[in-house]
């Protein structure tokens, strides 16, 4: 496996976007022409690059739900395996561009295809695309914290040294230690994960304690109309990722997933290739056959051998009885101003401690913002009237009666028209959540120290963390016409 190309990108939620390193591999550049002939796209500049993968990640306009370069009904997004299309006079295609985003990161690359452009391969027979993702996976452990956070000044120490690393590791645009096409070799006995060749890209083995590190993570969606003729919808699905860190040999590990005695039961659970073995009847629970009562409950036992990378170990999905935040959101126009009424419920079931809650409310169609007279119950409002929007920060907690309210008024003065959008016309309007809870789930999923059992001779620092985040949680406007799907959000 080659590569073509390299890039390093840090953004702020899509805003303040740079390239911080970026390579072009001119050796095998010239064997992709050579393969592609009349197809052949050339790489462009990095800056046409970073626009087109904010725009292919969903990082650019965040508050624009259609773009039509990403959201086309004609393109089927294949993420990690992305296809970017350039809009200049030469026009063309890049594909496969493979990336992995870890906070204000994102890390992709353009690996060599040596197959014929057209008809195009599927991406399961590619093995330079399950490389290329390894390769990511180790420059990602280079370059971040060893608790896999930024760290400004680590990250840029590292990058300054990166240049010289890749021609070690990376020469002429093909990393070392990757294993090649060929025959099968003869039948052998089952290699130990933990004993095999670690390439010479990754930092290298694990030194000092051994560390088990376990996530779950719980996302929930919804969509709330405060109409008694639209059906209020939402759903919960989570991810258990887990990365062992160990001196040696790699040991097997179980993680047992709890729920609480009246939680409802976990569904369309799929698991890692890794996993040795797992109760058939964890794996026929669906959320398309009603629920009778008679699905397994737990607990989830999920044995496996690890991978020397991080990993998702499983996913599934929960039916809970009601959202975290129930809203309202109320506008009434008066010529150039908006009346605006808002109210937000924490349910009780969820606990009041947020690492971060925002509602952002965006206004499309209409001129700049002019004079706005907002009261807030709690938090604080941040204006950007050249956006159009509003922020409401709530902090970490809401207040005793887990309520807030926003009433006042907008009015639009300004001489510059504002954003555009063309399903928010008249009062069509939403409020989008964005929150997350720590050391919580919506399902009652348990996942603590005593849910990792590690079967090796070297005890481990067991850490396990779980919390809950949003994502697509709107509250539209009851006063005006809304998007309405028939039935449950559908993964």
């Amino acid at each position: 496996m080659s590569l073509r190309a390299l890039w390093v990108i840090s953004h702020e939620k899509g805003e303040n976007a740079s390239v911080r390193f970026s390579r072009r591999f001119a050796t095998v550049e010239h064997r992709a022409k050579t393969l592609a002939c009349s197809t052949y796209t050339a790489v462009p500049e990095e800056g046409v690059v970073l626009q087109l993968l904010l725009t292919e990640l969903g990082l650019s306009d965040p508050d624009k739900p259609y773009v039509a370069l990403r959201d086309d009904c004609l393109d089927r997004q294949r993420s990690p395996a992305l296809e970017l299309r350039i809009d200049s006079p030469e026009r063309g295609v890049l594909w496969p561009v493979l990336a992995i985003t870890q906070g204000p990161l994102i890390f992709a690359c353009l690996p060599l295809v040596d197959a014929p452009a057209e008809p195009r391969p599927p991406l399961a027979s590619l093995l330079s695309v399950s490389q290329g993702l390894t390769f990511l996976a180790g420059l990602q452990s280079f370059l971040l914290s060893p608790g896999g956070k930024p760290d400004s000044e680590g990250l840029a120490s590292r990058l300054a040294m990166l240049p010289a690393v890749l021609l070690q590791v990376c020469p002429l645009g093909t990393p070392l230690d990757m294993p090649q096409l060929g025959p099968p070799a003869a039948p052998t006995a089952p290699a130990i994960l933990g004993n095999q060749k670690h390439p010479a890209w990754k930092t290298g083995f694990h030194r000092g304690r051994a560390v088990v590190n376990v996530t779950l993570v719980e996302t929930v969606r919804s969509m709330q109309y405060g109409n008694q003729s639209r059906q209020d919808l939402w759903d919960v699905y989570g991810t258990v990722t887990c990365k062992c860190e160990v001196e040696g040999v790699l040991p097997n590990v179980t993680v047992t997933l709890t729920l609480p005695p009246n939680g409802s039961p976990l569904q369309d659970i799929l698991v890692h290739p890794c996993v040795t073995s797992v109760d058939s009847s964890i794996l026929t629970s669906n959320s398309v056959d009603s629920y009778d009562g008679s699905a397994f409950s737990g607990p989830y036992k999920i044995p496996f051998s690890p991978p020397l990378e991080s990993f998702r170990l499983c996913s599934y999905t929960s039916q809970v009885p009601v959202p975290p935040i129930l809203g309202s959101y109320h506008l009434k126009e008066e010529e150039n101003q908006l009346l605006v009424s808002v109210t937000l419920k924490l349910h009780e079931s969820v606990k009041n401690n947020f690492e971060y809650c925002e509602a952002h409310l965006p206004f499309f169609n209409r001129v700049q913002m002019g004079t706005v007279e907002l009261k807030v119950s709690s938090g604080q409002i941040d204006v950007s009237k050249e956006k159009n929007l509003l922020v409401w920060g709530l902090g970490q907690k809401f207040p005793k009666s887990r309520e807030v309210t926003m009433e006042g008024r907008i009015s639009f003065s300004g001489s510059t028209p504002g954003p555009s959008d063309p399903l928010c016309t008249e009062l069509t309007a939403y409020i989008k959540l964005y929150f997350k809870v720590p050391d919580m789930t919506l399902s009652g999923c348990c996942l603590d120290q005593h849910s990792v059992q590690v079967y090796s001779a070297a005890k481990p620092r067991i850490i396990t963390s779980r919390e809950l985040v949003s994502k697509d949680y709107f509250i539209w406007n009851s006063t005006g016409s809304a998007p309405v799907d028939s039935g449950q959000i559908n993964l």
